[in-house]
């Protein structure tokens, strides 16, 4: 698609929006996704997107149905429970409430060269699996603030997107500058006509912001009308925080500037 085209949503039988010869999908299952809400997690301020998604796959029991594979992405292998995982992975799953979602996750800050690239693969995904809305959680440094951080804000791709925002009464982002994945994300779904909403929490610069997680968790509950207990979140914050310190840590010397600190792009 060159820059004068637009787009508006289309059938997963028509060709992709752009190829990418940078990042790739590997499908470890195929699973309805018609009508799903999908939830970006690629780090921002505060490790915001990387808490959101991690918590979601957790609070929803998701199961991993895909990867992403870039010659780009760290050279390593994210290990849990004893099981190894891919640095960038796509978690899936329908809720008793018969919501769908999907959840793209990743600990680790892509390169400014591959924002684009792996932008136009999620949306691709999107269209292809004919999902409903992406909503990108962003951390968002806000000046002076030290204490009691846990407003929200966000931004519609689309007037329907706004529309949900104004239902819901969420504040909404007015002016200013979105960077990463989300700016992306927001500028393919204003061009191509698909709903993209990206939620910006208040949060430290410098730790993993599990507080501002939760704020960021709350709104998405309200704009996909659905319950999610963030207490867990709350109670636990100072040890997820620290969870994430160490294993940032740990993958520094095995990545080298290929791995991000937790202070990430806003």
């Amino acid at each position: 698609m060159n820059g004068n085209e637009t787009r508006k949503k289309s059938h997963p039988d028509e060709e992709e929006l752009i190829h990418s010869d940078d990042v790739e999908i590997i499908d470890f299952e195929e699973m309805d996704m018609s009508d799903a809400t999908v939830i970006a997690g690629f780090p921002s301020i505060g490790m915001v997107s990387t808490i959101v998604a991690n918590y979601l796959i957790d609070a929803f029991g998701l199961k991993q149905i895909g990867a992403l594979n870039s010659a780009q992405f760290p050279p390593l292998s994210v290990v849990h429970t004893g099981e190894p995982l891919s640095p960038v992975r796509i978690y899936a799953g329908k809720l008793e409430s018969g919501e769908k979602i999907a959840v793209f996750v990743s600990e680790f800050k892509p390169k400014p060269n591959l924002i684009n690239s792996l932008s136009y693969t999620v949306i691709n995904w999107v269209h292809e699996k004919r999902c409903n809305l992406l909503i990108s959680p962003e951390g968002m440094v806000v000046e002076g603030e030290e204490e009691n951080i846990a407003e929200a804000f966000a931004i519609g791709s689309t007037e329907e997107a706004r529309a949900m925002l104004r239902e819901r009464n969420i504040p909404q982002f007015k002016n200013g500058i979105i960077a990463g994945v989300s700016g992306v994300l927001l500028n393919i779904g204003k061009q191509a006509g698909y709903n993209v909403i990206a939620l910006l929490a208040e949060a430290h610069p410098n730790i993993p912001d599990a507080g501002a997680a939760a704020s960021a968790i709350n709104v998405i509950a309200s704009i996909i009308g659905i319950e999610i207990n963030v207490g867990p979140l709350y109670d636990e914050a100072g040890r997820i925080e620290k969870q994430l310190q160490k294993f940032h840590k740990q993958a520094k010397p095995m990545a080298s500037d290929r791995v991000p600190q937790p202070s990430m792009y806003g």
